[in-house]
């Protein structure tokens, strides 16, 4: 079972939605290539409202992913594409199916 994970909120700009869900999805192939990641999920809660949700089984790898190709590409677009600060919550987690 993976015992770490992150949860990042994204508010995507007005007008960015659609260019939101594509680096998601550009997200999600770079994950791939994380041997340290175990899942990694881009998801759309509402309108204008998305999320990022991994797991990873040591701080190792969270932390290697945190430092990796995909928080730089995420710190290089955000100005464009998302509204206020970076909310990255570093969870454990205590169960799962």
């Amino acid at each position: 079972m993976a015992k770490y994970a992150l949860y990042v909120s994204l508010k995507a700009k007005p007008g960015k939605e659609k260019d939101v869900e594509a680096f998601l999805k550009q997200g999600a192939e770079m994950a791939k290539k994380e041997a340290g990641t175990v899942s990694w999920f881009g998801l759309h809660e509402s309108e204008g409202h998305y999320s990022v949700f991994d797991t990873f089984n040591d701080e190792a790898g969270r932390d290697a992913h945190l430092n990796g190709e995909i928080a730089k590409a995420l710190m290089a677009k955000w100005s464009e594409l998302f509204e206020g600060q970076p909310q990255i919550n570093k969870i454990t987690i205590v169960a799962d199916k």
